[in-house]
């Protein structure tokens, strides 16, 4: 922490005059030099970086209400502004209501009086209206004081289309990229009828998505491909999705007409041919996860849980699902992660609140893939983040060339002094750091965006150098490294999970949520596996295609195929469906969720009246 006014005595040597001196310095301390310089920067970046150093507590003087006590002493019908905010979107609706229709007889010490009710009548009127067009696209669930870098992409989306909905305006094109994330079936027909309104009202809306129910309810279609990435980039069907039904080159059209589908039978056929394949390559590996074991969650009762009671089956694929805001989450990532972390390697985290957690002894370790960007920098990257770029590097240093200028893989590498462009550091981008607005990257006019110095792009492996390796689409680089199996393996990783279009040195800073979370999961394939971890993985599918989903399930099978355990919270329900078990949370969003409404097999649940997931999966065929 440092002291003011007080001098430390510093004893040091001089390489310089050969001798060793003291001073004697201030030491402003190190806490206090980041809160110093994080309130006085107006860079974003700075502020994040110096944010990893900090953590939030709630303030002991206002408990979390950000109020001053007078303000708080005013209430309404015995509540006062926290208290309000505190509460769900479907529970302001009939505050508001009482607020209007009170009888005097109902009425007590701190009830508006007539003349107070008339004048809050229009105002009242206003945040119905407004709370109604929340309620439209699915987040009743949400409270009125969430803060809004809490909320999911999804959620964000749908606040501003909300806003939108609100405004009565019409001649206006409202572009939206996948509103449908992280919703379910049921909130996802809400969305769905949101945006019907809007074009009532005369507007146009163009939707990037994948959502299946989305796309039928499209008045036309445009249905990009053959592939992804270089291969993509062509208009292969349009019309209405009748028309795109019947258009043989559209493979988005044979999943809608029902030609093709993704088949839970096939999918496990496929993973077991695949591990059978592997174990006649690489052997058997270690143990697999006993059978009959579960994970027992006991007495959980984090944000909305009821002191839940949860079996898990190991040795499966468990899909964990409900309506938005139903406690999923809390279950999962909150509870069951945090405090298998907790066991496993000491993490600092507190799990959500719960009794105990027993079948421990039948795990090994956990892995939790979630949607986090894999770095923060451009010069995080998927063969950085893989493991895969050392390889590469050690075979740049192998060529002949290499080993006449005596260069090492260091050499290779944009992370440290020697081989890298130090105009840029290796990033191929320069920062520019706005001030009040976000930080903008430029191209590095001396190297152009290739990272390197002219000294180490003059090595060349096959014809390519090492920049033009990492502009690569992994299908490209699979095929270029087709003879070098330590890289070709773990490239195919990534393909496998879908993610064969991207480029091997695309930063970190331009991945999707969807695309972090995949790459990691290839980074765990890559690695042998000990046959008795539990992955975790919170909506996988978010990006996917129909043929994509078809690439992961299949890659996820494969790990249970091998005596692993796989968890996912999901919405989607092709995934759902070739699920061994479910877990089904409800009835509904906030606090009225938190329970179990069903558990079972796809088909068992899809047989539960009082399942909103299994009222879904009767509808596609499910029972």
């Amino acid at each position: 922490h440092g002291k003011k006014n007080k001098k430390y005595t510093v004893n040091y040597y001089s390489k310089a005059r050969g001798s060793r001196n003291t001073i004697k310095v201030e030491f402003e301390g190190l806490v206090s030099s980041l809160m110093r310089r994080y309130k006085e920067t107006d860079s974003d970046y700075i502020r994040r970086e110096i944010e990893q150093y900090m953590r939030e507590i709630v303030c002991p003087s206002c408990e979390g209400a950000r109020l001053r006590p007078e303000a708080l002493a005013v209430t309404i019908e015995k509540q006062n502004i926290k208290e309000i905010t505190d509460l769900a979107l479907n529970k302001v609706t009939p505050w508001l209501k009482k607020l209007k229709e009170d009888s005097k007889e109902e009425r007590n010490d701190d009830s508006l009086t007539d003349q107070e009710r008339e004048i809050v009548r229009q105002v009242v009127k206003e945040i119905e209206t407004r709370i109604q067009f929340l309620l439209a696209v699915g987040l009743d669930y949400l409270t009125l004081n969430r803060t809004a870098r809490t909320l999911s992409g999804g959620e964000s989306q749908r606040i501003r289309l909300a806003s939108q909905i609100g405004t009565g305006l019409s001649g206006v094109l409202y572009v939206l990229d996948e509103p449908s994330i992280g919703l379910h079936q049921r909130d996802n027909q809400r969305l769905i009828e949101t945006l019907i309104n809007l074009k009532k009202l005369g507007n146009s809306i163009l939707v990037v998505e994948h959502d299946e129910d989305t796309m039928r309810q499209a008045d036309y279609l445009i249905d990009m491909g053959p592939g992804a990435g270089m291969k993509g980039g062509e208009v292969i069907a349009q019309g209405t999705p009748q028309e795109v039904m019947n258009d043989e080159k559209s493979v988005t059209g044979k999943y809608l007409s029902g030609k093709t589908e993704i088949s839970a039978q096939e999918i496990r056929k496929i993973s077991k041919k695949i591990v059978q394949e592997q174990i006649s390559k690489q052997g058997q590996w270690g143990s697999t996860t006993p059978i009959d074991s579960k994970l027992e969650i006991i007495g959980a009762v984090h944000n909305n849980l009821k002191e839940l009671n949860v079996e898990i089956p190991l040795g499966q694929f468990v899909s964990i699902t409900g309506v938005s805001g139903s406690g999923k989450s809390s279950l999962i990532n909150e509870t069951l992660s945090k405090a298998l972390k907790k066991h496993f390697y000491n993490a600092k985290a507190e799990p959500g609140i719960h009794k105990e957690i027993k079948g421990l002894d039948n795990i090994d370790k956990v892995i939790d893939i979630d949607q986090s960007p894999i770095g923060r920098t451009p010069r995080s990257n998927p063969v950085t983040y893989t493991g895969v770029f050392t390889q590469i590097r050690e075979l740049f240093a192998s060529t002949r060339e290499s080993q006449s200028r005596g260069y090492k893989p260091g050499r290779f590498s944009f992370n440290v002094r020697g081989g890298r462009c130090e105009t840029c550091q290796g990033d191929g981008l320069i920062k520019i750091e706005m001030q009040f607005l976000p930080d903008v990257y430029v191209q590095c006019e001396v190297c152009k965006g290739k990272r390197y110095n002219r000294e180490t792009l003059q090595i060349d492996y096959n014809g390519m150098n090492i920049s033009e390796i990492l502009e690569m689409s992994v299908d490209d680089a699979l095929e270029f490294f087709e003879n070098i199996p330590n890289i070709h393996t773990k490239l195919e990783t990534l393909k496998q999970v879908g993610l064969g279009y991207i480029k091997l040195g695309q930063s970190a800073t331009t991945l999707s949520g969807g695309e972090a979370q995949r790459i990691k999961l290839a980074s765990e394939l890559s690695k042998r596996s000990t046959g008795k971890t539990l992955y975790i993985l919170d909506e996988p599918t978010t990006g996917l295609h129909f043929e994509d989903l078809k690439k992961l399930l299949i890659v996820l099978h494969s790990l249970v195929e091998k005596g692993n355990s796989v968890v996912v919270i999901e919405h989607n329900l092709d995934l759902i469906k070739t699920s061994d078990w479910i877990i089904d949370l409800g009835p509904e969003g906030g606090e009225k969720g938190g329970t179990i409404i069903a558990e079972g097999t796809p088909e068992q649940v899809a047989n539960t009246a009082k399942s909103y997931t299994g009222q879904w999966l009767k509808k596609i065929g499910v029972n």
